[in-house]
C-alpha cells in the first residue's frame, strides 16, 4: 500500500540527500524496489571477504558479485562486476579483484562493500526505466536491455504513471516486439510480469518527484516472470519549478475574448506607412472587422479616420484585446496600463525579448501580466487572424478565406509559409496564430479553444518546443476525439541526453520522447512542413473510414505497384479480395487487365470502365477506402476522369455511403486542374505523386484510431 511504502522510501531518500549524494547504492536501490514490489534477486552486502564467502554459500549455485560504492555509478566500467562466481576460493578471489579494480578506477572512491546476488536464469534481457524530461516531466521507458541497450536503442516512452493496459502496450511498441512473443523455439515472456515492472517504476517516480532517473537494466524476462538484475536510482539536484496553470474555464473565457473580440485597441497605432502600427490598423479596418477599433498614440489625435487616445486607459468602455506595436522597451509601462484597464489579452508583436537574450525584460512583462490577470500572446510574433470575425490583427498580408482549419506557428517565417500555402491551395482557415516566445499563451491554450470552436474542424501546429508537455497532452486528449490535431515538431535532437546518469536517461533523446508521447496523446506528427499543411487541408475533406480494407483501382500497373508500397509504408491494409468481389471487378476490365488488389483496368480504357469499377468499390460494404491511380490518355482525359469520379462519389454520399477516396493523377499539366476540381468536391487528389494521397489517407486512419472511431492498431 502507498501509505506503507512511501514513509520507508522518504526516509531513505532524505538520508541520501543529507549525505550530499544524488545516486543510491545498490542495497539502497533494493530497499526502494522492495517497497514498490519491484522484483529483484536475493542479495546481501558483504563488508569483507569472509562475509562474502558466507553469503554466497546461502545461495544455491553461482552468484554475481558487484562493487558497492556511492562514488562509482557505472560498476561495469570500473571492472566492478563478476558473474557466475561459485565456491569459497573463487568468491575470495573475485572479492579482491573487484575491490582492486574499483581502487584503480577511482582511488578516492568510498567502498561500502561487495554485493552478493543470486545469479538469475537466462532469459530475454529488457530495460525498464524512468527519466525526468524537461518538457513532459516523469516519463517511463521500456525496451531491449543488456549491454547493447544504447547501441540498439529500441525503446519506447510513456508519461508516468501508466496503468496496466498502457504498460502492456509498451511491449508491443518496440521494433523487436516479436522477440517477446517467442521466436525460434523460445518461450514467450511473462508479459504481465514485465508490464508490472513498468507500472511500479512509473508509480515510484510519480510519487517522488525528486527521483530524476530510475534504471532496471537488465530485467531478465522469462516465461515464469521478470526480475531486475540491477537497479539504479538517481536523485535530482535542482528543485522543479512549477508553472502557473489555468483552469479550462479560465482558458476558454480569455480565449473567447481573444478570438471573438468586440473591441480592439492598437497600442502604437500610426498614420505613417511602413510602420507596424499602421499596417495593423489598415488590416483591421480593411479586413472588415465589425467591432470597435481604438488607436492609441500619445502624439496623434486621429489615425486613419479613427479617434486616437493618449493612453489605453482613456479608451471608453471595455476592451477585449490590446495589440502592441511599440518597441520592446516601452512594453512594460504600456502593459501596466492595459492591466489597470482590465483588458484580458495583450498581443505582443514586438521583438527584443528572450529571443535576443533579454530574458529579464520578458520576465518583467510576464510578472506584470500575472499581477493583473492579463494573458499574453507573444512577444515576437506576426499577430493573429480570426477569419470568422473578419479579424486581421497582424502587420503581414491579409487573409480572409474562411474555413475549418486552424493553423499555429512558433515562427514568423513558418507563419507566412502557412499563409502562402493556404492561399495557393484555397484552404479555408478559421484562424492563423503566431506564438513566438510563448511567454504565456501556448499550444495547450489554443488546443483548448480550438477543440470547442465550432468553426474549426482540424488543428495544425508548428512548434519548436512545448513549455508544458503534460498540459499539451491533456488538451490534446480532450480534443482528438472531436477533431484531428496535426503537429510539426522542429528540432530533432538528442542533446538533452548527453548528461544523463543512466541508460534510460541516455536513451531519452528529445525527439524519441516527443515521438512516443505525441502518439500517446493521439496527435498526428507530420515529418515536414508540407506534410503538416497537406494533412490539415485533407483531413476535414476525407470522411472517417469504417474499417481497414483498402482497394486500389488503377489505370497503370506501375502506379499500382507504387501505390501498394505507399499503403504498406503508411501502416494501412490492402484488402484481400474475396472470390465473388474479384469476379465482379473482372466483369468490367479487359482480359489483359488484372483483378486482385490493385485492380488494374489498364490505360486504354474508356471513362465507363473507371466509373464502373469506382461504383463497385463504393457499393461493396466490405471495402472501406479507395485509392485511385489515373494516368493521362486521350481516351479518358483528366477532366473527364475528375468529373465522373466526383459525380459518382457525390451520388453515393447523397445515399449515405461515405468512404475516403484519394487519387494519384499522372499526366501532362491538365492533371493539375483535375486534381483541384476533385479536391473541391471531396476527393483528395494530387498530381505527379503516388505517395502523397496515401500519406494523407494514412493520417486520416491514424486520427480515426486515436479518436476511438476505428479499432485496431494506432
Amino acid at each position: 500500500m502507498a501509505e506503507d511504502r512511501m514513509p520507508r522510501v522518504r526516509a531513505l531518500l532524505d538520508a541520501v540527500r543529507a549525505e550530499g549524494r544524488t545516486a543510491l547504492t545498490a542495497p539502497e536501490g533494493k530497499v526502494v524496489a522492495d517497497a514498490y514490489g519491484i522484483a529483484v534477486p536475493g542479495e546481501e552486502l558483504a563488508a569483507d571477504v569472509e562475509e562474502a564467502v558466507a553469503y554466497a554459500a546461502r545461495f544455491a549455485g553461482p552468484v554475481v558479485m558487484k562493487i558497492v560504492s556511492p562514488d562509482i555509478l557505472h560498476k561495469t566500467d570500473a571492472g566492478g562486476v563478476i558473474v557466475g562466481v561459485e565456491g569459497a576460493a573463487d568468491v575470495r578471489a573475485a572479492f579482491h579483484e573487484i575491490v582492486a579494480n574499483a581502487r584503480a578506477y577511482d582511488a578516492e572512491a568510498r567502498i561500502t562493500g561487495v554485493q552478493i546476488q543470486e545469479l538469475l536464469p537466462k532469459g530475454q534481457e529488457v530495460i525498464v526505466g524512468a527519466v525526468t524530461d524537461p518538457t513532459f516531466g516523469k516519463v517511463v521507458a521500456f525496451g531491449l536491455g543488456g549491454v547493447l541497450v544504447e547501441v540498439l536503442k529500441d525503446v519506447t516512452f510513456r508519461l508516468a504513471p501508466v496503468d496496466a493496459d498502457e504498460a502492456l502496450s509498451m511491449l508491443d511498441s518496440i521494433r523487436a516486439a516479436e522477440i517477446l512473443r517467442g521466436v525460434r523455439g523460445q518461450a514467450a515472456v511473462d508479459r504481465w510480469a514485465v508490464a508490472e515492472q513498468i507500472r511500479r517504476v512509473s508509480e515510484l517516480v510519480a510519487e517522488f518527484p525528486e527521483i530524476a532517473e530510475v534504471d532496471l537494466n537488465p530485467v531478465i524476462a522469462t516465461a515464469e516472470g521478470a526480475v531486475a538484475a540491477d537497479i539504479r536510482v538517481i536523485l535530482s539536484d535542482t528543485p522543479v519549478k512549477e508553472r502557473r496553470r489555468y483552469t479550462r474555464a479560465e482558458i476558454l473565457t480569455s480565449m473567447r475574448r481573444l478570438m471573438e473580440p468586440v473591441s480592439v485597441a492598437v497600442i502604437g497605432a500610426s498614420n505613417e506607412q511602413g510602420k507596424i502600427g499602421n499596417s495593423v490598423m489598415r488590416n483591421l479596418i480593411d479586413g472588415g472587422f465589425a467591432g470597435d477599433i481604438h488607436p492609441v498614440n500619445p502624439r496623434a489625435d486621429d489615425i486613419l479616420g479613427r479617434k486616437a487616445y493618449k493612453s489605453v486607459t482613456d479608451v471608453p468602455g471595455e476592451v477585449d484585446v490590446a495589440v502592441f506595436a511599440i518597441p520592446a522597451k516601452f512594453v512594460s509601462s504600456a502593459l501596466e496600463e492595459v492591466g489597470r484597464k482590465k483588458i484580458p489579452n495583450a498581443v505582443l508583436i514586438p521583438s527584443g525579448f528572450a529571443e535576443t537574450g533579454e530574458h529579464a525584460l520578458q520576465d518583467e512583462i510576464v510578472a506584470i501580466a500575472e499581477r493583473y490577470g492579463v494573458r499574453l500572446l507573444g512577444p515576437n510574433i506576426y499577430g493573429y487572424y480570426s477569419t470568422w470575425q473578419d479579424l486581421c490583427a497582424t502587420f503581414c498580408t491579409p487573409y480572409d478565406v474562411k474555413g475549418g482549419v486552424a493553423l499555429t506557428s512558433q515562427s514568423g517565417g513558418i507563419g507566412m509559409a502557412v499563409l502562402g500555402f493556404a492561399r495557393t491551395t484555397r484552404t479555408g482557415v478559421s484562424a492563423i496564430v503566431g506564438l513566438g516566445n510563448k511567454s504565456d499563451l501556448d499550444e495547450d491554450d489554443l488546443l483548448t479553444w480550438f477543440g470547442e470552436d465550432p468553426h474549426t474542424r482540424c488543428i495544425a501546429m508548428h512548434l519548436e518546443d512545448l513549455k508544458d508537455g503534460r498540459a499539451f497532452v491533456e488538451a490534446a486528449r480532450a480534443t482528438v476525439p472531436k477533431k484531428p490535431v496535426v503537429v510539426l515538431k522542429a528540432g530533432r535532437t538528442a542533446a538533452g541526453a548527453r548528461a544523463a546518469g543512466s541508460h534510460t536517461g541516455a536513451l531519452a533523446g528529445d525527439d524519441a520522447v516527443y515521438d512516443d508521447i505525441l502518439r500517446q496523446a493521439g496527435v498526428i506528427r507530420a515529418p515536414g512542413l508540407t506534410e503538416m499543411l497537406e494533412y490539415a487541408r485533407a483531413l476535414p475533406v476525407l470522411p472517417t473510414p469504417k474499417g481497414d480494407n483498402i482497394v486500389i483501382i488503377t489505370g497503370a500497373g506501375g502506379s499500382g505497384v507504387l501505390l501498394s508500397d505507399a499503403v504498406t509504408d503508411n501502416g494501412l491494409t490492402l484488402m484481400d479480395i474475396p472470390p465473388d468481389l474479384d469476379a465482379s471487378f473482372r466483369e468490367f476490365i479487359p482480359p489483359f487487365g488484372a483483378a486482385g488488389n490493385p485492380v488494374d483496368i489498364t490505360g486504354g480504357e474508356p471513362p465507363s470502365t473507371y466509373e464502373a469499377t469506382i461504383r463497385l468499390g463504393l457499393e461493396d460494404p466490405r471495402i472501406h477506402a479507395l485509392v485511385l491511380g489515373y494516368w493521362h490518355t486521350i481516351v479518358t482525359p483528366p477532366m473527364v476522369f475528375a468529373e465522373l469520379t466526383a459525380r459518382v462519389v457525390a451520388e453515393f454520399r447523397a445515399r449515405g455511403v461515405e468512404k475516403p477516396v484519394v487519387a494519384s493523377l499522372a499526366g501532362d499539366v491538365e492533371v493539375e486542374e483535375a486534381c483541384q476540381y476533385l479536391y473541391e468536391r471531396g476527393v483528395v487528389a494530387y498530381p505527379y505523386t503516388t505517395e502523397r494521397p496515401v500519406e494523407v489517407l494514412g493520417a486520416k486512419y491514424r486520427w480515426a484510431r486515436a479518436a476511438g472511431l476505428l479499432g485496431g492498431r494506432s
